[in-house]
């Protein structure tokens, strides 16, 4: 039992870690970068990123980071309470409002995008919305990689305070 604990928490910290860099790498590069093309390219570059982001690939990390938190939160809750319960138990919370962020933020988002018929908007229309979603957009990712960073953070303190 306690090797299968270990294993989901190492594994846990790796998903979560990976969630958070993914995050975190877009808001250094990606963000900056799409600051500086025109409204079009921008909307036509976030469609085509916002369908080929739905992958496997994207979502075990995104929907496995959470179940993972939530399941080595549950063991720990369940075997004793101590620190490393408590940075594990707050890694999940973290990460569940990094999820919410994403689902009610970021997502709705990205299908009022989606819906946006680019090729019948004019200049004015097209920068009215890139205004509108950008700005929206890049404060929700910047919090959900707060959040989803500051959760890796959690999961490994709960390693570091598990002795």
């Amino acid at each position: 039992m306690e090797y299968s604990k270990t294993t989901i928490h190492l594994i846990t910290i790796l998903i979560i870690g990976l969630s958070g860099g993914f995050f975190y790498a877009w808001q250094v590069s990606v963000i900056p970068g799409t600051l500086k093309i025109s409204d079009a390219s921008y909307l036509e570059t976030m469609k085509s990123i916002n369908k080929e982001i739905l992958n496997p690939y994207f979502f075990v990390i995104f929907f496995g980071a959470l179940l993972l938190a939530i399941t080595d939160a549950g063991i720990h809750l369940f075997n004793t309470w101590n620190m490393a319960t408590f940075w594990v138990a707050l890694a999940a919370i973290l990460y569940a409002i990094t999820f919410g962020i994403t689902a009610f933020g970021n997502v709705p988002l990205n299908e009022a995008l989606e819906a946006l018929k680019l090729n019948d908007l004019n200049a004015e229309e097209l920068k009215n919305f890139r205004n509108y979603y950008e700005a929206s957009w890049n404060k929700y990712h910047l919090y959900r990689t707060w959040t989803s960073v500051i959760a890796f953070i959690c999961i490994l303190l709960g390693t570091i305070n598990s002795k």
